[in-house]
Parts: C-alpha cells; sequence; structure tokens
C-alpha cells in the first residue's frame, strides 16, 4: 500500500479519509486519483468542493470529502501548509478522529500512539478476552487503554501496521486461521472456544427505506438538474427533481401535478414509462427510486429554475456534475 511507504502526513492522512468505510481495493484507485491530481494539500485546499466531489464520485459518505476539503483548507490557512505533528494537535482538524490522528501521528511522526480499527479491537478481543460491547463508545477507551499499554515506543508505526495486518490476514471476522496462530498459546478465546463469540458487537438498529420518484425533465438537448441541499443524504451533489413518498409508486396524475408545480408542460406526444426501480443501501437508509423521463414542450422559465433550484445543462455537462452513484447508473443505462 503506497501510503504505508512514506512519512509525508498528507499522503497519510489522504489514505486514512478515503479509507473509511471503503475497503482497500475500492479505495486505491481513488487514492492514485487524488494523489496524481492533487499532489499537495495546497491543490487540494485550491480545488473547488464540486471538483472534489466529482473525484470522490462512488465512493459515498460524501461527508467524509467535504470534510476533507475543508481540512485541507483549514491546513493551509491555519498551519502554513504543514499538517500539525501531535496526536493532540492533529484532532482539532476537521474530520480528523481518533483514529485518523493516531494513524497520522505514529506513521508519519513516529509519535507513540495506538489506533484502534476493526481489525485491532478483534485482535484485543479475543487474545484478552474483552467481552465488553466494541459498539459502545464507553468501551473505546478500554481498548484504548490496552492498546496504548502494549504499543512499542521505538516503533510504533511498525506495531500499528502490524496489529491491523494481524487482523486483516491472520486474525481475521470469519475462519481466522488459529491453527497456525503465534498468538495460540495466549489467545484468552482459543484456549476457552470462544473465537467465534469475540469480538462482542450490538447490532445496529434496521433502516429505513425511503421511495424517491425522479422527474428527468427534459427539453431537446437539455437536461434539468439541481444540486441538493444541506441537512439531507448526498449534500452539494446533483440530482433530478424529486418527489418523495411513502409508496414505491407514483400514480400518472401526481406526476403530472409534480411537473406543473415546477412550471414545466409536459409535450403529449412523447410519453414514456418509469424505469424499474434502482435500489441503494446507505449506513441508515435504504433508498428506491424510480425515474420518470418528462418531454417539455417548452424550456422551463427562469422563476420555475429559481423557485425549484433547477438548471439546464447538456449531457456533456452533466457527465462532469458531481453526483449519487444512483444517479450515475441510471444515467449510464439512458442515451440523450
Amino acid at each position: 500500500m503506497p501510503w504505508r511507504q512514506t512519512r509525508d502526513p498528507y499522503a497519510i492522512w489522504l489514505s486514512e479519509v478515503i479509507l473509511q468505510q471503503t475497503r482497500v481495493r475500492q479505495g486505491l484507485p481513488y487514492y492514485h486519483d487524488f494523489i496524481t491530481t492533487y499532489p499537495i494539500v495546497h491543490d487540494l485546499a485550491a480545488a473547488s468542493e464540486d471538483e472534489v466531489l466529482r473525484h470522490w464520485q462512488g465512493l459515498g459518505y460524501y461527508s467524509r470529502a467535504r470534510n476533507m476539503h475543508h481540512t485541507a483548507q483549514q491546513v493551509v490557512r491555519e498551519y502554513d501548509g504543514q499538517f500539525p505533528n501531535t496526536y493532540a494537535e492533529l484532532l482539532k482538524l476537521r474530520g480528523v478522529g481518533q483514529y485518523t490522528a493516531a494513524a497520522i501521528a505514529s506513521f508519519a511522526f513516529g509519535e507513540k500512539v495506538a489506533v484502534l480499527d476493526g481489525n485491532v479491537y478483534r485482535v484485543l478481543a479475543r487474545v484478552f478476552g474483552i467481552t465488553a460491547d466494541i459498539a459502545a463508545p464507553a468501551t473505546r477507551k478500554q481498548f484504548q487503554q490496552l492498546a496504548d499499554s502494549l504499543i512499542s515506543a521505538d516503533a510504533p508505526d511498525q506495531f500499528n501496521q502490524a496489529i491491523m495486518e494481524f487482523g486483516a490476514i491472520q486474525c481475521t471476522p470469519v475462519n481466522p486461521d488459529c491453527l497456525f496462530c503465534p498468538l495460540q498459546s495466549q489467545c484468552f478465546a482459543f484456549q476457552h472456544g470462544m473465537v467465534n463469540e469475540l469480538p462482542v458487537k450490538s447490532k445496529a438498529k434496521a433502516g429505513r427505506t425511503r421511495y424517491f420518484h425522479y422527474l428527468v425533465l427534459r427539453y431537446g438537448d437539455t437536461i434539468y438538474l439541481r444540486k441538493r441541499a444541506a441537512k439531507d443524504i448526498w449534500q452539494g451533489l446533483y440530482d433530478f427533481a424529486l418527489t418523495e413518498t411513502d409508496a414505491p409508486t407514483l400514480p400518472a396524475v401526481e406526476v403530472l401535478e409534480a411537473v406543473e408545480k415546477l412550471g414545466g408542460t409536459v409535450a403529449t406526444n412523447r410519453v414514456a414509462e418509469p424505469t424499474e426501480t434502482y435500489r441503494h443501501v446507505l449506513s441508515h437508509q435504504k433508498v428506491e427510486a424510480k425515474f420518470q423521463p418528462i418531454w417539455l414542450s417548452e424550456p422551463l422559465p427562469d422563476e420555475a429554475l429559481i423557485g425549484s433550484g433547477l438548471a439546464p445543462f447538456t449531457a456533456a455537462e452533466a457527465e462532469q456534475l458531481p453526483k449519487p452513484i444512483l444517479i450515475v447508473n441510471y444515467l449510464q443505462k439512458t442515451s440523450f
């Protein structure tokens, strides 16, 4: 992994942000894209949010990208483009939590502070027989104190990397290689037949399902999209006019009413059925979306655009906008 071959805090920070909630195989191409497009933190800070989100497109959890962009600007503005070199100071950066701060501090600056990720929790819980729920916030302190008591003062970076790799390769969540494990004789879970019971993690509550009915408004070679506002999923990304309901279908009469509310006039000589359902699973909710192509008899008037937040784009322009993967998947199956 290229971010483990450097002590550049910018590169390490970039990798840690990308790999939050993302597997290495999926995140690696994004890391190479970002480090190539924005070789230093000043380049990332100078980019527009739309541009950063476009490069992030497909990774999900877009608040990470917005926080990353803000943090780059913060480092340039408040630290003269140099990342803080201590764990305590790194925690002051936006979007940098305890794990990311510990990773940067140990890998870039050799500070003796232990990282805690899922792999580390699993190794410590099994080896030391810890039955506390790792999903409970209060449990973190117990694991952090234990990890900090074990970490090497001479090579904290190697210790952190080793225990994470050990969890990823040897002490895996399912079917760990206990038979050939070097910690077998001192592993509480192995000695007590509790490998499959540890670590203990309570299940998250089932997420709600939301039904999105997208109105894909078109006039000639123009397609109308809008930028999603704050306080909801996909903030800052572009999608179509949206009607959200509690049901998976939207009657045709309500489709027409929604278009009229947007100031549009439907071209009656060209009608299309809504698409099949597109499903997208997020951390705490599921989205089931249908797309209803609507051809307009005339462009949307300016006052309608102002009121709805919609704006006209060509297909080429729409391609360059940052969009939820749900919208990307639909556009890839649709010819304009």
